[in-house]
C-alpha cells in the first residue's frame, strides 16, 4: 500500500494510468447489470444516434452500443489478462529452472525458447485463427497468445538468474541445506518480481492488440463481443460511410485509452522499481523537504 501511495502521490503518469484503468475495470461489475444477453441482437431499434435512452446509440444489429461496449471491453480485458498472466508464469518457471540448473537442462530449454523467439508470431496467429475460424473462444485465444508470448521474457529472467546464481547469498542458501526449489522460489524469485510486473503489463498490451487485429480480420468467433469484433461489424456495415460514427468511435477510443493507461503504468512501475531511479528519489526528497 505504501508503494501505491507513493506512486499516486509523486508520479503523475501512474496517477493518470491508474484512474483510466479503474474506470475501464468498472465494466466487470457493470456487465452484471445489463438487461441484455452479451450476444443478443434485434433487441432495440437499429441505427439510432446517441440519446438519453441510448447514451451511445444503437447499431445495425439492433444492439445498445453502450451495453455492447461494456461486454466487449470486459471480454478483451479477460483475453489480455489471461494471456499475460499465463505467459509470464511459463516464462518465470522456464527462466528460473534454465538459469539456475544450467547444463543439459539449460541447453534444452534455451533451444526451445530461442526457437519460439525466431518464429514470426503474427503469421502464425493468422494461420491458426484461419484454420480454427469461428471456433476460437475467449479462453482459446488467450491460450494461443500466451503460448506465443512467453519466450522473450523468459530469456530476460534467465539472464537475471544466471547472475543471481553466482551471488554469495545463493551459496549460503545451498550450504544451509535448502533444496533447488526453495532456492529459486525464496532467494531468486523476489528479484524477478519487478521485471514480471512490468512484463505482465506489456504482455497485456500485446495480447489486446493481437485480439483486435485478429477480430478485425474476421478470424475469431464474431458472435463473441470484443473490441475487435465491434470494429469488425462496424466496418462490415460501413458505419463510417453511412455516418454511424457512434458505432465505431467508442471501441476505438476505449482501446486507445486502455493502451495508453497500461503503458503509463508500465513505464512508471519500471522506473519506480529500478534501484538507480529509486536512489535519485531518495536524494531529491530530503532536498525538497
Amino acid at each position: 500500500m505504501e508503494v501505491l501511495r507513493d506512486l499516486l502521490r509523486y508520479d503523475r503518469r501512474f496517477l493518470i494510468g491508474f484512474i483510466i484503468t479503474v474506470l475501464v475495470l468498472l465494466v466487470f461489475p457493470l456487465s452484471l447489470l445489463s438487461p441484455y444477453e452479451p450476444t443478443a441482437r434485434r433487441v432495440v431499434p437499429t441505427n439510432l444516434p446517441p440519446s438519453w435512452e441510448y447514451p451511445l446509440g444503437t447499431n445495425a444489429l439492433g444492439q445498445d452500443i453502450a451495453w455492447n461496449l461494456i461486454f466487449a471491453v470486459r471480454n478483451t480485458l479477460i483475453i489480455g489478462l489471461l494471456s499475460a498472466l499465463l505467459s509470464r508464469m511459463i516464462a518465470t518457471f522456464n527462466g528460473l529452472i534454465s538459469g539456475y540448473i544450467g547444463g543439459v537442462t539449460d541447453r534444452v530449454l534455451s533451444t526451445i525458447t530461442d526457437s519460439l523467439i525466431v518464429l514470426p508470431r503474427l503469421p502464425i496467429l493468422v494461420f491458426l485463427s484461419f484454420v480454427m475460424r469461428g471456433q476460437l473462444s475467449i479462453w482459446g485465444i488467450a491460450l494461443i497468445l500466451a503460448f506465443l508470448d512467453w519466450a522473450w521474457p523468459s530469456k530476460r529472467y534467465r539472464s537475471q538468474v544466471l547472475s543471481l546464481r553466482e551471488r554469495e547469498f545463493t551459496e549460503t542458501a545451498l550450504f544451509s541445506g535448502m533444496s533447488t526449489f526453495s532456492v529459486v522460489t525464496r532467494e531468486h524469485l523476489p528479484f524477478l518480481v519487478p521485471y514480471i510486473m512490468a512484463d505482465v503489463i506489456s504482455g497485456f498490451i500485446w495480447a489486446m492488440g493481437m485480439e483486435i487485429t485478429l477480430s478485425v480480420l474476421g478470424l475469431t468467433s464474431l458472435s463473441i463481443p470484443t473490441i475487435g469484433t465491434m470494429i469488425y461489424w462496424a466496418n462490415y456495415y460501413q458505419a463510417i460511410l453511412r455516418g454511424i460514427w457512434w458505432w465505431i468511435g467508442p471501441p476505438v477510443v476505449v482501446a486507445i485509452a486502455t493502451v495508453i493507461a497500461f503503458y503509463l503504468l508500465s513505464v512508471s512501475l519500471s522506473e519506480f522499481l529500478d534501484p538507480r531511479t529509486r536512489l535519485q528519489r531518495i536524494k531529491v526528497r530530503p532536498e525538497m523537504g
